[in-house]
């Protein structure tokens, strides 16, 4: 039987990888929708309107960009695929959400989903999963920013009496978005069979790009959401702490 070509193509090789844009007709159009859905929500909010514009922009980079073929090639490249659009697109497109969609909310609920589709999607079996099946391959991109713009919402619109549960989501987030990327930085083997033969045109071996997509994962997505849980604590001491005396 022959193996499905990955949504995003054959693996390509470095001299034709420039020529690689995605052009899927339909992720284009839906991306379209979406934002200026999201664009028409926010018309009247000048600094809104521009974070949205700069999140679907930067998810569309991120999607359609010859980096969707790279990520067939490389664990590297999808790690980085999926910074992009967990670390910039997500939050930006948080902060840009209508008043309506930004009220309190409890941070534990999106902070377990994304923790949930973090370490689901990149375990072995799960990955491999979306190179054989195009339903597959956006349901891991779905669940992954969909659960990322959630925990983003509640972390970035918490009110100050919600300060310390933000402060904890964020820092369990690091730790756990960090201790996933040292996993992969720190195994002796390359655990993902789809890059065993696409690495070495890219000068990397299969575990090499492996630690390199660990590194990726491991320190912004470590640093920011702990930078996020500190904004969180700064927060609370502004309220607790003591006006000064005349």
């Amino acid at each position: 039987m022959t193996q499905p070509l990955p949504y995003c193509g054959a693996p390509p090789v470095p001299g034709d990888l420039l020529h690689r844009f995605n052009g899927d007709p339909l992720l284009i159009a839906a991306l379209g929708l979406i934002a200026l859905a999201h664009l028409q929500l926010v018309r009247r909010d000048g600094a809104k309107l521009a974070l949205a514009a700069a999140g679907w922009a930067t998810a569309g980079i991120a999607l359609t960009s010859p980096l969707c073929a790279l990520s067939v090639a490389l664990f590297s490249a999808r790690v980085g695929q999926h910074t992009i659009l967990l670390l910039v697109a997500a939050p930006l497109v948080a902060l840009a959400l209508p008043v309506s969609l930004t009220r309190p909310q409890s941070p534990w609920p999106p902070t377990m989903a994304f923790f949930t589709a973090l370490w689901f999607w990149h375990m072995p079996l799960a990955y491999d999963a979306t190179f054989a099946s195009t339903a597959v391959y956006w349901a891991m991109h779905l669940s992954l920013f969909g659960a990322a713009v959630w925990l983003w919402r509640a972390l970035l619109h918490h009110p100050c009496e919600g300060a310390v549960a933000a402060l904890a989501a964020g820092t369990l987030t690091s730790i756990q978005m960090g201790l996933l990327g040292a996993i992969f930085t720190l195994s002796s083997r390359a655990l993902f069979a789809p890059h065993f033969l696409t690495a070495g045109a890219w000068g990397l071996t299969p575990l090499s790009d492996q630690q390199l997509g660990g590194v990726l994962m491991w320190v912004p997505g470590c640093a920011l959401f702990l930078l996020v849980g500190l904004r969180s604590m700064q927060r609370l001491w502004r309220v607790v702490e003591p006006a000064p005396t005349a």
